[in-house]
């Protein structure tokens, strides 16, 4: 009698010449076109992305740095050292800080509140976090110009003073902190916390040496990001603070009015400026926050 084979025999069988084929999975030639596909998706998708960021981002920005070196580095120092630019830069950088500041304090403390607690209209403070994202920045401008200037049924006046500046930053940035903060807090593993607890550690005890640290990356990131919007902000300010050189100008706005005036290569040199004190703070704070993250880790 002749052997018969099994069903499974058979099918391992022809898996076996089907690899062994010349285009089978597990020959040289099928993992080779494999490798030749992932590179050329590969090679596509970065070509795709570089092109993209160059038209974006790259040439903006060459051409700004071109605009601002036209007259020389003489010319350039000039317009960035006269005292309503200077005015208007320390303004803008100062300002900026104290909102980083206030809304890593407050941020914080709203992402802690709608995570941890529960309370009658959460959604709707949820949603409202992110409402000066939607709204834009002019129409920002005339709400706090409506409630907090002359006549407004707040009864508070603050147009055209550096409280106003402050103000409005602080409602263009408000969402940065919190949106940053959140999603890491609904993540954190509250059996440390519950530990801690146990071991008698007060509750602030137990925010400042387990929840802290954890949140610090996040929290830093959103300083970051609030950081850079508050020195580019330029709509919720323009109308309620009055743009009044040495006093409420900043520099964005100062920036603005040097284009009206026609003068690009002024202008320019001021938004480098700019521009190099946001990636500045930017790059330190990442920084800070990878080398917080590995060391929670």
């Amino acid at each position: 009698m002749t052997p018969t084979s099994a069903p499974g025999a058979v099918v391992a069988g022809a898996d076996e010449l089907s690899d062994a084929a010349p285009g089978g999975r597990d020959s040289l030639y099928g993992r080779f076109a494999a490798r030749v596909g992932v590179h050329a998706g590969s090679a596509l998708g970065k070509g795709a992305l570089g092109a993209y960021l160059s038209i974006l981002v790259l040439l903006p920005v060459a051409a700004l740095l071109a605009n601002a070196a036209k007259g020389g580095p003489a010319a350039f120092w000039i317009e960035v050292s006269s005292p309503e630019a200077v005015a208007a830069l320390k303004l803008t950088l100062i300002a900026s800080a104290i909102v980083v500041t206030i809304n890593a304090v407050a941020g914080t403390v709203i992402a802690w509140v709608l995570v941890r607690d529960e309370f009658a209209g959460k959604r709707i403070v949820n949603a409202l976090i992110d409402l000066p994202f939607a709204l834009p920045t002019v129409v920002a401008g005339v709400v706090l110009l409506a409630l907090y200037g002359k006549g407004g049924p707040t009864s508070i006046d603050i147009t055209f003073t550096r409280a106003a500046v402050g103000l409005a930053l602080l409602f263009v940035t408000l969402p940065f902190v919190v949106r940053s903060v959140q999603p890491v807090l609904s993540e954190l593993d509250r059996a440390s916390e519950e530990a801690a607890a146990s071991l008698g550690a007060g509750a602030l005890t137990v925010f400042r040496r387990i929840v802290l640290p954890a949140l610090m990356p996040a929290i830093l990131s959103g300083m970051a990001l609030s950081f850079a919007r508050a020195v580019g902000e330029f709509g919720s300010i323009v109308l309620i603070s009055g743009n009044l050189p040495f006093k409420t100008e900043v520099g964005s706005v100062y920036i603005f009015n040097l284009l009206e005036n026609e003068n690009v290569a002024a202008a320019a040199a001021v938004s480098v400026v700019l521009l190099l004190c946001a990636l500045v703070v930017l790059s330190a704070m990442t920084a800070i926050s990878r080398a917080r993250s590995k060391h929670v880790r």
